[in-house]
């Protein structure tokens, strides 16, 4: 859009800093500490760390999830959609204090958590996903992210939505959550129901209610032997969702 100045200007074209326009763009991040890598031992004997994706991961991460926006049941072309523009904003600095956690086996990638902070005191919950079958692991993964958003980044509410009706049954159902008049409230992901849970319904019922389900909890610290055989990401090879 051009309106014309209401002075007679000595230059009127400006050239500016492409790094003074990122300033504008991107958000400040707000000080908040790190994900502490944390591992917990599965069903099958196998033990899952979980810390923090890298940046430099960032790019097969986004191969893998875009063979997931093919899948067409269950939503996965959707939710995969979403978690490759998650990914992407995460990488190109265009979400506000994101968090992405992935669960690796070895080096492998098994599971994906992420959410970012809408302000201080709330966080949104984004997406979990297990790329291994019959391991609880999407459980765990969602288990993860809120407990660092509770009990690490200090936050007073947990902010969801879902895109099927199988994590609808398992979260939001499984979990009682109630949801806010819509659509005065709605999520960010397309303008959803927002279903919600608070710092007294984490400690009082949900904490033991997934620490039921995923029938193992995070262990900290994590031995340095454990870290070196997960510093290097692999993705699998086949689609398992």
């Amino acid at each position: 859009m051009k309106v014309e100045p209401t002075e007679r200007l000595t230059k009127d074209t400006l050239n500016i800093d492409a790094r003074e326009v990122e300033a504008l763009i991107q958000a400040p991040p707000m000080d908040i500490p790190p994900y502490e890598p944390a591992m917990v031992k599965l069903k099958d004997g196998s033990t899952m760390l979980i810390r923090a994706a890298k940046f430099e991961e960032a790019p097969m991460m986004l191969e893998y999830v875009g063979k997931v926006m093919k899948v067409d049941h269950d939503y996965y072309d959707i939710v995969g959609s979403r978690i490759y523009s998650e990914i992407l904003g995460w990488l190109r600095k265009r979400l506000k204090d994101p968090y992405t956690l992935v669960g690796l086996i070895d080096g492998l990638w098994v599971g994906f958590a992420n959410g970012r902070l809408y302000n201080e005191d709330i966080s949104i919950s984004l997406h979990s996903m297990a790329l291994k079958r019959g391991l609880r692991i999407g459980a765990i993964m969602y288990y993860a992210k809120a407990q660092y958003a509770f009990d690490i980044l200090g936050q007073k509410e947990w902010w969801a939505t879902y895109e099927s009706p199988n994590g609808w049954m398992r979260w939001g159902l499984g979990m009682a959550q109630p949801s806010y008049p819509w659509p005065e409230y709605q999520h960010e992901l397309g303008g959803a129901r927002v279903f919600y849970m608070k710092k007294d319904y984490w400690d009082r019922v949900i904490r033991k209610y997934l620490l039921d389900l995923v029938k193992a909890d995070l262990e900290r610290p994590v031995p340095d032997e454990l870290l070196k055989k997960n510093d290097k990401m692999r993705v699998p090879e086949e689609i398992l969702v």
